[in-house]
């Protein structure tokens, strides 16, 4: 088969795993205009992204913007840690060379730098600005509700903190509108983690950047064509004809749970603030990494105990990767790369996505590369989303600490959405790996 073939494959696989996602849902009659407008604007959006010129230029532009953000970002943590700061192969002025990869030292002080420029750029209003443009357009291209248009324009630039942009409404809100939001969540990623995901690649693919930008953006009518086919709104919306202007004041506050609605005083404090934030977001990826790392090994030790399959050892990432085998069929992976490709889609459940790009950018960057260039940007789309168990525990919990009442509720459809999530992104896969 040559690549128009795959490419076919892709495109015919974007509609199976919708066709899935209906099956394994409540079978209730669906929103015809919100299925046929997220549809088309997904495949939209990625057309613009791969086949339009001006399009391609704006990415590359975006692409390079971030890209001297993250570069720019590394003289503080250069200046603090010398050559723990500095790339495999990289060299500071004063000739002194790395000693190598160090994700601590390297990796996470930019979550740091980018969570004070996104502070800074809400305390600017340009964030607010690009919500409420993404809620109005969503809403009118999707027929979503208020509460589901404004809640998934957020998720493009940051995780469970969009569950507050309509804490008001959240214990109104349907159980079709609460997958919406859990789903959208799940397979979107925050801004402020970006850079994690950027780093792990950039060798490799110079435009990733702009690339998971368009990814996170086309995952929205994605979660949105899933979840809505998973459980078909069957009930009234409280906010079915509007966007929710009224609360962008209230958003992006200091602590997720702890709810701060005072502005700061001055561009320092912002950025002070920020950086605070990312801090703790810094501290909570070392953490997950090291306890669900950690937890891995020990699961793995014990399945060694079982008898080998095909001479190797069985662990949790053979599992998950038997299980979604068929699923890089479907996003349009050559027979060679099933295998290699199956690994890594299935060790984001449990590794989560960090562990899943950097994996990927290890079997990438050998002289034999393990995927050809379409096939790789499928899988750097198929991953771009919190799709793994960890997520699933701070996303449920987030959103029962916030509405206690309807926790039994948010549990039960936290692990659908987990499903629905992990299809979302697959379309986008599809999507990648018929376009691209």
């Amino acid at each position: 088969m040559d690549e128009i073939a795959y490419r076919g494959v892709a495109f015919t696989g974007f509609f199976i795993i919708s066709f899935i996602a209906w099956v394994t849902g409540n079978k209730g009659r669906i929103n015809k205009k919100t299925i046929a407008g997220s549809i088309f604007l997904a495949w939209s959006i990625g057309g613009m992204t791969f086949w339009f010129p001006w399009t391609r230029k704006v990415l590359e532009w975006t692409n390079n913007v971030l890209m001297s953000v993250l570069q720019a970002s590394q003289k503080g943590s250069i200046f603090l840690f010398g050559p723990l700061a500095i790339g495999p192969g990289e060299f500071l002025s004063d000739g002194t060379q790395s000693i190598g990869f160090v994700l601590a030292l390297q990796v996470l002080p930019s979550v740091i730098f980018f969570s004070a420029i996104i502070s800074l750029l809400y305390y600017l209003n340009v964030i607010q600005t690009c919500v409420n443009g993404f809620a109005k357009f969503f809403h009118k291209s999707m027929a979503l509700s208020g509460a589901e248009s404004f809640s998934a324009a957020v998720s493009i630039f940051f995780g469970i903190e969009s569950s507050l942009t309509i804490r008001n409404y959240l214990d109104r809100m349907s159980r079709s509108e609460l997958l919406t939001l859990i789903t959208c969540m799940m397979a979107t990623v925050a801004t402020t983690v970006m850079a994690v995901y950027v780093i792990a690649l950039r060798d490799i693919f110079p435009q990733i950047a702009g690339h998971l930008i368009s990814a996170s953006i086309i995952s929205i009518p994605c979660a949105v064509l899933i979840s809505k086919l998973s459980l078909p709104e069957n009930e009234s919306p409280q906010t079915p004809g509007s966007v929710l202007n009224d609360i962008t004041e209230e958003a992006f506050v200091n602590n997720s749970i702890d709810i701060n609605t005072k502005k700061p005083t001055n561009v320092m404090v912002v950025l002070m603030e920020g950086g605070a934030l990312g801090v703790k977001l810094a501290i909570s990826i070392a953490t997950l990494l090291i306890i669900v790392l950690g937890l891995q090994e020990v699961v793995d030790l014990i399945l060694k105990l079982i008898p080998k399959i095909s001479g190797q050892p069985i662990s949790i990432n053979r599992v998950f990767g038997w299980l979604v085998w068929p699923f890089t069929l479907l996003i349009g992976l050559k027979p060679e790369e099933w295998e290699m490709g199956s690994q890594i889609l299935g060790s984001r459940f449990v590794e989560t996505e960090v562990s899943a790009y950097f994996q990927l950018a290890s079997v990438q960057s050998v002289q034999i590369q393990a995927f050809s260039l379409r096939s790789f940007t499928a899988l750097t789309y198929s991953l771009c989303g919190f799709v793994h168990f960890a997520s699933l525990g701070i996303f449920v919990g987030g959103l029962t600490a916030i509405i206690p009442s309807r926790a039994k509720e948010i549990s039960i459809l936290g692990v659908r959405g987990l499903w629905t999530a992990f299809l979302a992104t697959l379309l986008t896969g599809c999507i990648a790996g018929a376009l691209a």
